[in-house]
């Protein structure tokens, strides 16, 4: 049960998974993502401007085990979206590398042969699924995109259509439909079977449940936990619902103005959160057990991603900051909470042990039964 004062939603317990100690489906390696969203050239004589960069994603690394899901959190604007483009291969990295299965794929060339194994879902299930296409050609899309030496013939792809949208709670008639004549948990079901379509071992799925009301969101959720039990699959979870991401997630990374700033086993990371700015996070969330205690709100806005403060990102909003914090960018570096489970963290205060006693998340959260 997910307790709090917007909502009350059941979702089935999370399976702890042995993925922690397997090797890496998919890597990133001090990955970054920049922009050039300079003015015209003409402009910026004229203003005497020079070009302007946005670092989206700053140096980001992170590994995700076969079979395990890692949850992406963090405020809007933080790199979350990017993380995910840059690993489908929507976007090319600036700098650093993005291996899968241990070998690059971030190279020309070199991506063709991980594509069909990777999908995606995105958060708008409607402005994702093509408007003029039956659901039928919308899930046969990547089936008859496979080459010609594997691609099936047309009474198999009807047979594996039928199959999928079972699969996903729909029925094989609906596939004759087109996606208005559907609510927005059954697109998001029509999303997924049309993501697995390809038999991928990963899907990176970009708040599938934001769009969605709190009971489905659930019905959603439910559904992908027995797609991944059932198929072996391996999620990258992006949400700005924490309670969703308790429960779905194994591991949790959190991310900061284009940066990572904590990682760790999804438990750990909620009993004992160590950046200030995770701390800060959970303490937001509303809980009605908690009515009337004192809590500290998540202070001031993110600083613009054009001119980011020197040093530590989150200085200007951190009630911990000191000098070190105001010269020196923290790296994440290894963390052990008071269990003896290993995280990381990049915080110089968390470092110093400037911090005194973890905060224990304000959040109500049991398993159902």
């Amino acid at each position: 049960m997910i307790k709090s004062a917007l909502n009350v939603v059941t979702v089935e317990p999370r399976d702890e998974m042995a993925g922690e100690t397997a090797a890496p489906l998919v890597e990133l390696v001090d990955v970054a993502r920049h922009f050039d969203v300079s003015p015209p050239w003409l402009n910026r004589v004229l203003e005497g401007k020079g070009r302007a960069v946005l670092k989206a994603v700053d140096g980001v690394s992170l590994a995700i085990a076969s079979g395990e899901t890692l949850g992406l959190v963090g405020e809007s604007g933080c790199g979350k979206s990017t993380v995910a483009r840059l690993i489908v291969g929507l976007y090319r990295p600036t700098r650093g590398e993005i291996r899968y299965a241990g070998r690059r794929i971030d190279v020309d060339g070199a991506r063709h042969a991980a594509r069909r194994e990777m999908q995606m879902i995105f958060q708008d299930p409607y402005a994702s699924l093509n408007p003029r296409w039956r659901v039928a050609d919308i899930v046969a899309e990547p089936l008859r995109a496979a080459p010609a030496d594997g691609r099936p013939a047309r009474a198999a792809i009807g047979e594996r259509v039928g199959s999928l949208l079972e699969q996903v709670g729909l029925v094989a008639a609906d596939g004759a439909k087109f996606p208005h004549q559907f609510s927005g948990g059954q697109r998001q079901r029509i999303s997924i079977a049309r993501a697995l379509a390809g038999s991928p071992r990963f899907l990176v799925c970009d708040e599938p449940t934001s769009a969605l009301d709190v009971s489905v969101q659930a019905q959603v959720l439910n559904l992908m936990r027995r797609l991944q039990r059932e198929l072996g699959l391996t999620l990258l979870f992006i949400s700005h619902n924490l309670a969703v991401v308790h429960h779905i997630a194994n591991r949790v990374g959190v991310m900061y103005l284009g940066r990572m700033v904590e990682t760790a086993p999804t438990k750990a990371l909620f009993a004992e959160p160590q950046h200030p700015y995770t701390r800060m996070l959970l303490e937001a969330v509303p809980d009605l057990a908690l009515t009337g205690k004192p809590r500290t709100a998540v202070a001031g806005e993110v600083p613009n991603p054009l001119d980011p403060p020197a040093g530590c990102a989150f200085h200007p909003r951190c009630p911990y900051a000191n000098e070190r914090c105001r010269r020196e960018v923290p790296v994440l570096k290894p963390v052990r909470r008071a269990a003896g489970i290993l995280g990381e963290a990049a915080c110089h205060a968390v470092q110093e042990k400037r911090l005194g006693s973890t905060v224990v998340t304000q959040m109500t959260m049991r398993d159902p039964g």
